[in-house]
């Protein structure tokens, strides 16, 4: 076991080995009665610092230390009410906080300040989403959908769709799939949203197959996922380029009766008009279904943090198998 405080700060130090026990944990978290507290972190009290709005990732945060029979406190609109509104620097407010608690989850909207606060805290700290970098519990829950709907995520056709340039989830979840075996990716995105070449590039490294296409509708016929994504206004400098983007890919009934019948639709949610409502009682519709596995799976990455376990670095030339 590695001294000092484990912390989870990219979906790089996720190894197989490590996914499938969080997977199965979760299950276990899963099946338990309703209201049913596990005591696992009785005692600990978790702090969630979130300078971005956020409603499932906060609200699962908390419900699960709740679950687990810890305490919360926390800063929702951190940026504007607690001391960064003075000037205060993430490292310092982690600095006080860490003296408060067991555990930071900590949102923010520039890339690398969470890691920025991990390094002066000797407390574990969770990244819950830096900017247009990383958010690597929701690929983590995505990636436990995707096992939970399918049975495995091995020799899987999927696309992400949508903002693969500033989203920070289907980025993620890009990087994670590289712990599958076979897998086949389509890109699907607006010119302004295409993902970054140089990560495009470290995904086929990494043993992906990888393709960017512009015909959303052609591809769905041979998908296991259509991974949706909201266009992020916040993230762009430019109207004139959200607006080129907005609207550009959508799933409706048309789309559904394209994809197979095994196949799922994910999306990590809040949507904005890229999945009409009509399709929410399609079977195959399962973000809802996404949003609720967010609290066993964050209850086992919780538990596994609190008690001090070594988050697995991925080796560089190859993966280690389940």
């Amino acid at each position: 076991m590695r001294s000092g405080p484990q912390h989870v700060l990219s979906v790089k130090q996720f190894d197989r080995r490590l996914l499938f026990e969080l997977f199965q944990r979760a299950d276990e978290l899963a099946a338990l009665p309703p209201r049913e507290i596990t005591g696992t972190a009785r005692g600990a009290i978790m702090a969630t610092l979130f300078y971005e709005p956020s409603t499932r990732t906060r609200l699962s945060f908390e419900a699960a230390m709740t679950r687990l029979g810890g305490a919360v406190i926390s800063a929702e609109y951190a940026a504007s009410t607690s001391s960064a509104a003075k000037g205060e620097t993430i490292e310092d407010t982690a600095r006080v906080v860490a003296g408060y608690a067991d555990l930071l989850v900590i949102r923010h909207p520039v890339a690398g300040s969470v890691a920025r606060a991990a390094a002066v805290v000797d407390v574990p700290v969770i990244n819950a989403g830096d900017g247009a970098n990383e958010h690597p519990t929701q690929a983590l829950i995505d990636l436990y959908t995707i096992w939970r709907e399918h049975g495995r995520i091995d020799g899987m056709t999927i696309a992400l769709v949508g903002d693969l340039r500033y989203g920070r989830a289907a980025r993620s979840l890009a990087r994670l799939l590289t712990q599958s075996v076979g897998t086949r990716l389509f890109l699907v995105a607006p010119p302004v949203t295409r993902m970054d070449p140089l990560l495009v590039e470290e995904l086929r490294a990494a043993g992906l197959r990888v393709e960017e296409v512009d015909d959303l509708a052609a591809v769905a016929p041979e998908l296991d996922v259509l991974y949706q994504t909201r266009i992020q206004r916040e993230r762009f400098e430019d109207p004139s380029e959200y607006a080129a983007a907005c609207g550009r890919f959508v799933v409706d009934r048309d789309l559904m009766r394209r994809l197979p019948e095994h196949a799922v639709v994910l999306h990590p949610l809040p949507r904005v008009g890229e999945i009409d409502p009509a399709v929410d009682d399609d079977p195959r519709a399962a973000y809802f279904r996404q949003a609720r596995n967010g609290l066993p799976l964050r209850m086992a990455l919780i538990e596994r943090v609190l008690a001090h376990r070594p988050v697995a670095m991925v080796a560089a030339n190859g993966h280690a198998h389940a």
